[in-house]
């Protein structure tokens, strides 16, 4: 389920340790605060932009407390990263939070003399609609149905988005919870506002009582912050460069997640982000008539910065110039375009921080718990593929041998013996044997796959009850946390989902965790 690339960083495979800069542990975390202490950061910047931001808006006292506290100097900050999903898209938009919560409360237990503050860094400038807004609630797929173009955290609430939550209600209505997250929703989601202020509102309203914060960059001050290095980009297309060195000497089993492109910054602008391109005449933005010459766009870079979006490659230098982070929590693919990246911090002198891999999850519910535990299986048995998992309970199961492989051992001696006997009359009879060999064992091999045909039927109800438990725990034959949406387990249990959830992430122990339903079985 994940990448070598992901695998061997765990592991500390010395073939990538050039393209970070520290270890995820906790020796790597004190060696990102020095760094981060000898670098220039705008604190006060952040800190006026935050309280802007907050305004208006009800959240905890812990909010409010980290926030005034980014202006001392001793306050880091554990990041996550993501796109504005509606409704927070897959699950493991939800994990990666609470891992990064987890991570803050734990470094401020163990490194006293420091502060750690957990962010959600939100990506609202993506203009992905087919993937932000889309979700699946219990296997029943949700569309929005907008005509509304460009980044969709600067979208509104249409009437289309009224409809949908009303379809989502309707889905949810007997469920215990269904009418307070719904109500929740509601409250949220209002016509016209737009989708960054509404996912801002929900995240504050889930995750507020743990402090986070959440920071969105689609800000005049803070895009202007980063003006020098949008600079470097339209003038030199420095970032362009440092990757194709990097992917030129990557390893080469793994993976390239993002060659990025010759030019790494959208103009964002009204209902408009496209790619910025070079031109004879200058610049362009693709799919547009705005063209500009070198001097015309970095004008409009000093008096408009807010137009200017970096991509996936600039995005996280964005992010670790305004914040003062030490840790940067993400997915397998997210951690892959990390490690491709480090020459880009190098070349503007910004300290890379320590790459954590997000806690994943599993969740068991009380029916899919019952039915492994009838079957006599384990959670963990079924992260073996669904062919496997059948073979083997039927093997198991059998009320007939059906597994000849001791035969065919004893056969294979049988032809041995043959085979010397026969190359003592005439050593070419020696290839003739073994092609007889290849025959029985094909035959024996195709009578094996009968018989478990066979003792399948016998087993059918049983079979039916594994495919139902894979697709539960694997929808479409992935993982569970990149279908499934936040709101059908809040409806299911409550908040008390994001408190189990809380419960048991762990900071830098970096773990797969099957969460099963407590059923009394």
């Amino acid at each position: 389920m994940f990448s070598k690339l992901v695998v061997d960083y765990i592991a500390g495979n010395e073939k990538i340790r050039d393209y970070y800069s520290h270890r995820p542990d906790i020796d790597g975390i004190k060696l990102a605060i020095a760094d981060k202490k000898k670098s220039t950061l705008n604190r006060e910047l952040l800190h006026s932009e935050l309280v802007k931001q907050y305004r208006g808006l009800v959240t905890s006292d812990k909010v409010s407390n980290n926030i005034v506290s980014l202006l001392n100097e001793n306050t880091f900050t554990i990041c996550t990263a993501h796109q504005p999903n509606i409704f927070t898209g897959h699950l493991y938009f939800i994990y990666k939070i609470v891992h990064a919560i987890k991570l803050a409360d734990e470094l401020n237990d163990t490194l006293k003399e420091d502060h750690f503050v957990p962010v959600y860094y939100m990506g609202s400038e993506d203009a992905d609609l087919n993937e932000l807004g889309e979700v699946t609630i219990d296997g029943e797929k949700h569309q929005w149905q907008t005509t509304q173009k460009g980044a969709v955290g600067r979208m509104k609430i249409d009437n289309a988005f009224l409809s949908l939550i009303e379809n989502i209600s309707l889905q949810l209505s007997n469920s215990l919870y269904g009418a307070e997250v719904m109500d929740r929703v509601r409250n949220i989601y209002t016509l016209d506002k737009t989708i960054q202020q509404a996912t801002f509102e929900l995240v504050n309203e889930l995750f507020s009582n743990y402090g986070l914060i959440v920071f969105i960059p689609d800000n005049f001050l803070f895009k202007k912050a980063c003006t020098s290095v949008f600079k470097k980009e339209l003038t030199e297309q420095f970032s362009h460069k440092i990757i194709a060195d990097t992917v030129a000497v990557f390893p080469s089993e793994y993976k390239i997640q993002a060659s990025g492109r010759p030019l790494n910054l959208f103009y964002l602008k009204d209902d408009i982000r496209d790619r910025i391109e070079k031109s004879e005449q200058g610049f362009l933005v693709r799919h547009t008539n705005i063209q500009f010459t070198e001097k015309e766009i970095l004008n409009e870079l000093a008096l408009f910065p807010d137009r200017f979006s970096p991509n996936v490659i600039l995005r996280p230098l964005m992010q670790e110039i305004l914040l003062p982070n030490v840790a940067f929590i993400g997915g397998g693919g997210e951690l892959a375009y990390w490690l491709e990246l480090k020459k880009i911090f190098d070349i503007v002198k910004t300290p890379f921080p320590v790459l954590i891999l997000r806690n994943s999850f599993t969740i068991v519910d009380e029916n899919t718990a019952k039915s492994i535990d009838r079957l006599a299986l384990k959670a963990i048995d079924c992260f073996a593929p669904l062919d496997e998992m059948i073979r083997s309970y039927v093997k198991k199961n059998a009320e007939n041998k059906i597994d000849l492989k001791e035969n065919k051992i004893e056969i294979q001696k049988l032809y041995s013996e043959i085979k010397n006997i026969a190359a003592k009359s005439d050593p070419t009879l020696m290839n003739h044997v073994d092609a007889l060999l290849t025959n029985v064992l094909s035959k024996l091999e195709s009578l094996e796959t009968k018989m478990l045909r066979a003792e399948k039927r016998k087993s059918d109800h049983a079979v039916q009850q594994i495919q139902k438990i894979k697709m539960k725990l694997f929808p479409g034959g992935i993982l569970q946390e990149r279908v499934d949406n936040l709101l059908y387990y809040y409806s299911t249990y409550g908040l008390s989902f994001i408190e189990k959830l809380y419960e048991n992430s762990s900071g830098l122990n970096q773990q797969f965790c099957i969460l099963t339903e407590n059923v009394g079985l």
